[in-house]
């Protein structure tokens, strides 16, 4: 079909806090990375291409392992990259900045090799499950702008989708009684505490419990092209307040861009729930339960014992 959905995967980061590429860290039976179990999801549910955004820096490391492996992946691979320069004519990076300048810049990098078709975004460091592909894969199929733009996310319980290691990043979701998102928060320390889970947002100073079953956005979200005018448009505005504020840490998220649009009246966001555990690497502690979970759902016949694209 014309504009059929494509997944983009974002594999740019740099993984500080895991200490290392987790892009490419196997975690599978057969050395997979959880980019593999993505496609792999992704491909069952129904996409044909992928677009992967690395960074230059990554990429001898990435092609030797991952991308030798997509050799053989029945998807279409495109790549894109995401580099602290690729910024408007007339701006300039200044000198205490050293990393991209987040999830919204990301997808924006990647305009060109997106095109005009709806698209999918995941991190490429997260294992979202089955379900969740196919949810938003059915929903892009149909999806169009009217009177406002036709996007989607998938929402997670809270609960399933925190680390015992650390502190997590998540985008606390609001829905009205049709399930549309209405605000999104992004909390970017959110911790497990003997209690509950809470957040905080001065350094621990206070902090403000967040029930288990709360909906959070885990970066899964589903768009239509609009988005990319959207954010190309906004990215100016962007950078005007970052350089004169916070240089070294300003983030173009896409949680924000779509608040932004939800407070603009411009869009519309249906919340696909996953009941679906999540599993992840941000801490490099993390890594023995993802590679103990996907064992065993290799062991469930869910993805094949001899490797994902060796069949």
């Amino acid at each position: 079909m014309a504009n059929k959905p494509i997944l983009v995967v974002m594999a740019a980061g740099m993984g500080s806090r895991y200490g290392g590429l987790k892009q490419i860290d196997p975690v599978g039976p057969c050395g997979e990375a959880i980019l593999d179990y993505s496609l792999y999801d992704a491909h069952e549910a129904g996409f044909d291409t992928a677009v992967i955004i690395i960074k230059e820096a990554i990429k001898k490391d990435f092609m030797e392992t991952v991308g030798k492996r997509l050799e053989n992946c029945p998807m279409e691979i495109r790549y894109a990259y995401q580099e602290l320069d690729k910024i408007p004519a007339g701006y300039t990076v200044p000198p205490e900045r050293t990393k991209p300048w987040g999830t919204s810049h990301a997808v924006l990098c990647a305009r060109d090799v997106i095109g005009d078709a709806p698209f999918a975004v995941v991190n490429s460091d997260d294992y979202y499950g089955k379900s969740a592909y196919k949810a938003i894969y059915d929903y892009l199929l149909s999806a169009r702008d009217g009177e406002k733009y036709d996007y989607c996310m998938v929402g997670y319980e809270l609960g399933k989708t925190v680390t015992d290691n650390g502190s997590v990043a998540r985008g606390v979701c609001q829905t009205d009684e049709n399930g549309h998102l209405t605000a999104i928060a992004e909390r970017t320390k959110i911790e497990k505490f003997p209690g509950g889970i809470h957040y905080t947002e001065d350094d621990g100073a206070t902090w403000t419990d967040l029930p288990a079953d709360t909906t959070v956005s885990m970066n899964m979200w589903g768009y239509t092209p609009s988005f990319l005018r959207e954010i190309e448009a906004r990215f100016p505005g962007f950078l005007d307040k970052a350089l004169a504020g916070n240089t070294a840490k300003a983030e173009f998220f896409l949680p924000i861009t779509v608040g932004e649009l939800l407070a603009e009246n411009k869009a519309t966001v249906k919340v696909l729930r996953s009941a679906d555990k999540w599993y992840g690497v941000t801490y490099a502690a993390d890594k023995p339960v993802v590679v103990a979970a996907l064992r065993e759902l290799t062991a469930q016949g869910k993805y094949p014992a001899e490797g994902l694209w060796n069949r």
